[in-house]
């Protein structure tokens, strides 16, 4: 038995009862954070909080040799957990497939998301968000500036007047990434990079999201790019045309 298990978006606490049950209950328990990570904890307090060992693997410990993970699951009760909800990434659905072809019985426990907390959050009608995107850092995708699919999405989502969720870039376990670079893409970096592409428009950044103290700031991304937010993790949202209700409950909850 392979059961995915969110932990939620900040520490150890963010998990479900179930997710927590389940951790509880598992003979091995596997981890990766190199998708997303909980800022607010450590793998020390994961481990005395759920009483247990967790074994975590890096991205090529998960994407290329999985083998591990799935020979535990053949024979023993084992779980893999995330951060967030467990199936955002690609990497889960690949080793969840993956898993199912062996035969080996899946099961999902979710986690709180980014992009339902950055709907909560703000005020901002979740049904009115249209397709995600992450900005990555520059030297990350080889050129300078905004990708020409970051400024399509963006600009898609605008013209079907949809806000647009900004996944800020994390970068943990890539051998391509110098350990004297920034791990974590603040919202003033993105605000930087995006305010080239459109000047004067509305943003709106989430900072800790799931955390006591969360941050939600609205301003147009060239006032944003001269802010600081603080500790990560950051996201950062394009709105479309605001609906009056969303105009007021930013107004309120942003002092925008």
């Amino acid at each position: 038995m392979l059961t995915f298990v969110g932990l939620g978006l900040y520490d150890e606490r963010s998990v479900t009862i179930d997710g927590r049950d389940a951790i509880r209950g598992a003979d091995r328990v596997f981890a990766e954070f190199y998708t997303s990570r909980l800022v607010g904890t450590d793998l020390d307090s994961l481990e005395r909080f759920h009483d247990t060992t967790i074994e975590v693997r890096d991205r090529a410990g998960v994407e290329r040799d999985p083998e591990p993970v799935l020979d535990a699951a053949e024979t023993a009760d084992v779980v893999f957990l995330t951060a967030g909800d467990t199936m955002v990434s690609t990497t889960h659905t690949d080793l969840r497939v993956r898993a199912e072809e062996r035969g080996i019985e899946t099961r999902i426990v979710h986690g709180t998301t980014a992009q339902t907390a950055a709907g909560s959050l703000t005020g901002l009608q979740n049904y009115r968000f249209g397709k995600a995107t992450t900005l990555p850092f520059e030297k990350a995708h080889g050129g300078d500036g905004v990708p020409d699919s970051v400024v399509a999405t963006i600009e898609d989502n605008r013209e079907r007047d949809l806000h647009t969720l900004v996944y800020l870039d994390i970068k943990v376990d890539d051998p391509h990434w110098a350990e004297s670079d920034d791990t974590y893409m603040t919202a003033d970096q993105a605000a930087q990079l995006l305010s080239v592409e459109f000047p004067d428009q509305l943003a709106v950044v989430v900072a800790r999201a799931g955390s006591p103290d969360p941050l939600v700031v609205a301003d147009t991304l060239a006032n944003l790019a001269a802010r600081d937010f603080g500790d990560p993790l950051h996201l950062l949202v394009i709105p479309g045309e605001l609906h009056p209700v969303e105009d007021e409950a930013l107004s309120a909850i942003t002092d925008a």
